[in-house]
């Protein structure tokens, strides 16, 4: 490969700093599932996953999105490729992944198909998808069933427990797209036969548009004309905002034609379609034998306008082990001469060859092998995300009118009428999670700032830009309650992103420290409603990691005063600190405001010492652990306040509230260290929060003393430290424990594995798995401490072993934790796949890498959303990290 070709992405990157730049024009901005999400709700009781279920999905369009399986789209999500399948047997095309909803799964939702994205560049020049599709009929129903007898104390119906897997019964289908150009795509899809006997398979790419003029606010409608003239079959599509495209078929395959509207005949009973042909009619014409479903183009000719293709190649029978081959080319104008010449396999070969140069690495190939599948997975969270919140509660025009209940100002989202985004956001979960949520978007900008630092901090600008961030300086949460509230890990993301590029770009970090003042003020103004410097923020992204829901009000007067909550603003105060004074290098104004949030750092430090008006800190000294407290103003005038003695992460939480002074910060600004000096001179307690030495300092919410105690519980295998990193509650809560909260006696105990609980919808676990967003916090903070300490700082690890470690040795080991989780162990096995098919001998199942949501805390076992590349890509930033201090590959204690 000649130098040209091994700079051939970074240069390609270097030219695409902006979201709109043509090499970021087409990727897989295609959602993995759009029914069921809040946008696509229009019912009066807000019951998204009811109002438009999976079965609605193959025959109703969409208002805000599409979805498909392995597909791409262009930046603004007007025109989708993807693929369609069917065995043969399937009652219906393969056209989306299936699922059970909230209700249906017995731990919420969950889908039941198998993927893997194996491969990926930034601008996406490269990319690489496989599915596996069984050879029998796909077990719908009996999926159904088996989750509505499964109890919350059984394990998820996985589809490998419907046989329908059994004896490798199933193809693989290899998804590759390689860009000639920013505006020329060469796909090909490639399906194998792994199972013993012959099997039929139809493979039905599908080339189709939003529907954006069913509506009632834009009449205007794009086209899709099949064509099989002069020996090829194509597709052309006109539109108004994109131009001219074409698509090449290879081959001979039969094009069918229809409109991406609603049946709603089948759907609704209504006596006509506005359209003859509807988004269901290739569906109908293949498996239904429906003859009138959809236009079908004959030898020599061009179809009527549709908004829907599809090119059906039939393959009858596919012998075991043998391979079936379609080739598609995506081309803007009029298309490509020799579409499918030598340019065609040079420029997936030369993709493939650019993408192993911009991947490589030092690292062992086994670890080398987790950060590239990670980082592939992370790159395909990026969807077109689309929703206009103010017409979304208002209705269209052309639809029946919005219910009552979406008018009062108690509706979802109702308060949040500003909201209007049309951008490439990156999903914590391609089908569990198709919709941003604000502290995930955080941590994936921490991986993806190694790969694509442009991407990374116009996604953090992004959530903070005016059509998304509210005008009272709130971030949106997620779409099922834009008004929850996520910890306020921005600024860390910030300083994370800014510090990872060598060439250092302030301009970026201005602007989201300009935009954090706002939200930060709506933090002191919302969430601290007395003004003494303790702070509500109710679930913290933290599901059911208390006894109660935080996010409920306490009966009897009593008030929840969190732990997590004012650790977490805390950290804040100090990540703005640094932010702040970073700038102040270069602009002396920033210094003003680099004391204001040190000074606000030291007032909560306070405040938490005397934890809530009772005078109750959240520190125990009897446990040497930090706890939420309750507490409600009594008739005579007293505070009576109860800690929540619960180990949890609320109370590891404070061990992140540290930061570094460096001897430059006292070097340089003269005026921030003096107001500093003056305000520990003028109020000495404060001290207790400030350590010095060699010309540095370190703030922190916990003294040496109370730093070490904490840790000792948190690196105690009986407790936190489980084999695979820091669980999220201790395990010597095993025997579950009695805890009164408010006047109130509740019940909870460790749970390693699927929540037990209904809290939150029941589709996560705070009560003891391992999560990678609190482990790569921990880590930093570890991290800190040994900055500061220079190895002069020294914890039990684990806890009772009398072997001692500095923080930066304990911050390898709990990478080491980490990590281990994707690596064969000696059986080769991945702990991660637990007792799934994944963990079978078969090298068809031991080559892919799965990245889920949470943990198993005992096992390892990965659960939840089993495509979380979002925040479980911290895996990539661990295994990555320069400042390991020991070999990653065995323990250092």
């Amino acid at each position: 490969m000649n130098e040209h070709s091994r700079q051939a992405e970074r240069t390609r990157l270097a030219e695409s700093d902006s979201p709109t730049a043509p090499w970021r024009l087409w990727g897989p901005y295609l959602a993995g599932r759009q029914w069921g999400t809040v946008r696509e709700d229009y019912s009066a009781g807000g019951d998204a996953w009811t109002s438009f279920p999976f079965d609605h999905a193959r025959s109703r369009a969409y208002r805000w999105g599409e979805d498909g399986i392995a597909g791409i789209c262009d930046v603004h999500g007007f025109l989708n490729l993807g693929v369609a399948l069917w065995n043969g047997r399937d009652p219906i095309l393969k056209e989306r992944y299936f699922g059970l909803t909230n209700n249906e799964g017995n731990h919420g939702e969950d889908v039941k198909e198998h993927w893997w994205v194996t491969d990926g560049t930034p601008t996406h020049s490269w990319m690489q998808v496989v599915y596996r599709y069984p050879q029998r009929e796909f077990p719908y129903a009996e999926l159904r069933e088996m989750a509505e007898r499964a109890g919350r104390n059984e394990r998820e119906p996985e589809l490998s427990d419907t046989g329908a897997l059994d004896g490798n019964r199933f193809f693989d289908v290899r998804v590759s797209y390689a860009k000639a150009g920013p505006k020329d795509v060469c796909v090909e899809l490639t399906a194998t036969n792994h199972g013993p006997d012959p099997a039929p398979l139809h493979l039905l790419p599908q080339f189709w548009f939003r529907n954006t003029w069913a509506w009632g606010r834009d009449d205007r409608k794009p086209s899709l004309r099949a064509c099989t003239r002069d020996g090829w079959r194509r597709i052309t599509a006109e539109h108004g905002a994109l131009g001219r495209y074409t698509l090449h078929v290879e081959g001979t395959p039969t094009l069918l034609v229809t409109d991406n509207e609603t049946n709603e005949v089948e759907l609704f009973g209504t006596g006509r379609n506005p359209t003859r042909y509807t988004k269901d009619g290739i569906d109908r014409y293949v498996v239904g034998e429906d003859a009138t479903a959809c236009q079908v183009v004959g030898p020599d000719d061009t179809s009527e306008p549709g908004t829907k293709v599809a090119a059906w190649y039939s393959f009858d029978p596919v012998e075991p082990g043998e391979e079936v081959t379609v080739r598609l080319r995506l081309v803007e104008g009029d298309g490509h001469l020799d579409a499918f010449g030598p340019s065609f396999q040079d420029t997936l070969d030369q993709r493939k060859a650019e993408a192993d140069e911009f991947h490589h690495t030092d690292l062992d190939p086994k670890r080398a092998a987790v950060v590239r599948r990670a980082l592939a997975g992370l790159m395909w969270t990026k969807q077109h995300y689309r929703f206009r919140t103010a017409e979304w509660l208002d209705g269209d025009p052309a639809q029946p009118a919005a219910p009552t209940s979406r008018k009062n100002m108690h509706a979802r989202n109702a308060h949040w009428r500003h909201f209007d985004v049309a951008d490439v956001i990156s999903m914590p979960d391609e089908w569990e999670y198709p919709w941003f949520a604000a502290w995930d978007l955080a941590f994936h900008t921490v991986p993806f700032a190694k790969v694509d630092p442009a991407f990374a901090k116009e996604q953090l600008l992004l959530l903070c830009r005016e059509w998304l961030m509210h005008p009272n300086g709130q971030l949106p949460a997620y779409e099922w309650e834009f008004g929850d509230v996520n910890p306020p890990v921005h600024a860390w993301a910030a300083l994370q992103v800014y510090r990872s590029e060598e060439v250092k770009d302030r301009k970026f970090l201005a602007k989201i420290f300009h935009k954090l003042l706002l939200n930060f003020s709506w933090w002191v103004n919302r969430k601290d409603a007395d003004g003494s410097y303790l702070f509500e923020g109710g679930f913290l992204g933290m599901d059911n990691i208390g006894p109660v829901n935080r996010s409920e009000p306490m009966l009897g007067q009593w008030r929840l005063e969190q732990s997590d909550a004012t650790s977490w603003m805390a950290a804040y105060s100090l990540h703005l600190m640094q932010i702040a004074l970073e700038l102040a290098r270069h602009d002396e104004s920033y210094e003003d405001v680099a004391t204001k949030f040190v000074e606000h750092f030291l007032s909560i430090a306070e405040a938490s010492t005397q934890f809530g008006s009772g005078g109750r800190g959240i520190w125990d000294e009897t446990d040497g652990f930090c706890y939420d407290v309750v507490s409600r103003r009594l008739p005579d005038g007293h505070v009576e306040s109860k800690p929540v003695r619960v180990r949890s992460m609320v109370g590891l939480i404070p061990v992140l509230a540290c930061a570094v002074l460096e001897p430059w910060v006292f070097e340089e600004l003269p005026d921030f260290a003096r107001r500093l000096e003056h305000l520990l001179a003028k109020r000495p307690e404060l001290q207790q929060f400030l350590s010095r030495s060699g010309g540095g300092a370190l703030l922190s919410l916990l003294d040496e003393r109370k730093l070490h105690r904490v840790l000792s519980r948190m690196l105690d295998e009986g407790e936190f430290l489980s084999p695979h990193g820091i669980r999220s509650l201790s395990a010597a809560h095993r025997e579950g424990l009695e805890v009164q909260v408010a006047d109130q006696e509740h019940r909870m105990g460790y749970e390693p594995g699927e929540s037990r609980t209904p809290m939150f919808g029941g589709n996560s676990n705070w009560r003891g798995p391992v999560w990678f967003p609190t482990n790569a916090l921990l880590v930093e903070a570890l991290r800190t401490i040994e900055e500061f300490h220079g190895g002069r700082f020294h914890v039990e690890l684990p806890t009772r072993s009398t072997r001692q470690v500095t923080a930066g040795q304990a911050a390898d080991e709990l990478v080491r934790r980490l990590v281990s989780l994707f690596l064969p162990d000696h059986d080769g096995r991945r702990p991660a796949d637990g007792k799934r098919i994944e963990s079978t001998d078969s090298p068809l199942w031991r080559e892919h890498v799965t990245f889920s949501e949470y943990f198993d805390g005992d096992t390892g076992e990965g659960l939840g959303a089993t495509h979380q590349t979002g925040w479980t890509a911290l895996v990539a930033s661990l295994l990555t990290d320069r400042r390991q201090t020991g070999a990653l590959g065995e323990s250092n204690v």
